[in-house]
């Protein structure tokens, strides 16, 4: 029998603490199986989501302007949206880029996974590149706004390393755009 690996932990019990729209916040008791006693975790539990590098005929970046109320500011973010319920990651991914840039894509290629808040969330965010748009118009969901511009792989690194791009789904797809656009 192998040797218990010291960092798993497994669940004594379970209790959900916040049922929201969106998100589910769970408090569980947890132990280890190389030493005695038992910790608390809070974590929220999420649909997952989609991001897309949508590269234009220009061979720039489509990107939005997004005002985002937890931090209080506008966002320069890739677009983005979470999954509904039964929807698989590529049909996620292609309404979100027609609802807020109003372009469609021809060529589709999943790139990999991300976990942006893995202290306190099971988020994953499914990262697609998109190339060969077409322009078909947008369909905005009910009080969403956003701006869409084009803006260069370069430039965008630079907003990174400038504080203009602090978004960590963007900047992690920077990182694949960067290896699979140049």
């Amino acid at each position: 029998m192998p040797t218990p690996d010291p960092f798993v932990e497994y669940t004594i019990s379970s209790e959900q603490v916040f049922d929201g729209g969106l998100l589910k916040v769970w408090r569980d008791k947890v132990g280890r199986q190389t030493e005695s006693g038992e910790w608390n975790r809070e974590y929220i539990r999420h649909p997952g989501a989609t991001v897309i590098i949508a590269v234009a005929e220009s061979g720039k970046l489509l990107m939005e302007r997004q005002f985002r109320y937890p931090l209080g500011r506008i966002c320069w973010e890739m677009p983005a949206g979470k999954i509904d319920p039964n929807e698989s990651i590529e049909v996620c991914a292609r309404r979100e880029l027609r609802e807020e840039t109003g372009f469609e894509a021809r060529d589709w290629t999943h790139l990999g996974t991300v976990h942006p808040c893995v202290g306190y969330s099971d988020e994953r965010i499914e990262i697609f590149l998109a190339k060969e748009l077409t322009q078909q118009g947008t369909a905005l969901d009910h009080g969403e706004y956003v701006e869409v511009f084009e803006i260069s792989l370069e430039d965008a690194e630079a907003a990174v390393l400038d504080g203009r791009i602090t978004d960590g789904k963007t900047i992690a797809c920077l990182f694949w755009a960067a290896k699979v656009l140049r």
